[in-house]
């Protein structure tokens, strides 16, 4: 699975070419409050955290780009985390393009993906019991929640959706 595309984006692996993107993106109120801080605090920060996500075999980092002028607007992820049983997905989008739908498609697009590829029985979602944001996008999807879980000392909210 390489480049995707939908009416409106492209989806395509994360290079390291994209890190004063990343640079903005890891560093915003939402990120930082709902992700954590990365500490990413110059751009060749942001380029050893691409590179530590392209060298992981078990992430799977996407950014999103508005087809008609290629400006990069978010990432949609697939991570098989140490906690849970099946891989997560996860989305993160720059507060000005927000609520314009792009996350719903970017995200509907990478699990359609990955359901021809045959190769997940089930997606993993986790959020903070306060992000409605997510958790509104999560059920959209078609995940539904499971349970709530502790990782870290820090409860989630466990979605999941059979494949």
């Amino acid at each position: 699975m390489e480049t995707l595309q939908t009416e409106r984006l492209f989806i395509e692996p994360i290079t390291t070419h994209e890190a004063a993107f990343i640079f903005v993106l890891v560093n915003t109120p939402a990120w930082k409050q709902f992700i954590g801080d990365r500490h990413v605090h110059h751009i060749d920060d942001a380029i050893g955290y691409i590179q530590r996500v392209i060298d992981n075999p078990d992430t799977d980092f996407r950014v999103v780009y508005r087809q008609h002028d290629r400006q990069p607007m978010g990432i949609v992820t697939v991570i098989k985390r140490t906690y849970l049983p099946h891989h997560d997905i996860g989305f993160a989008f720059l507060p000005e393009h927000a609520s314009q739908g792009y996350a719903f498609e970017a995200a509907s697009a990478l699990l359609e993906a990955l359901k021809a590829e045959r190769t997940h029985t089930h997606i993993l979602a986790t959020t903070l019991p306060g992000n409605s944001r997510s958790i509104h996008l999560l059920k959209k999807l078609g995940l539904h929640f499971s349970e709530t879980i502790v990782y870290n000392g820090e409860e989630l909210l466990l979605f999941e959706k059979l494949m």
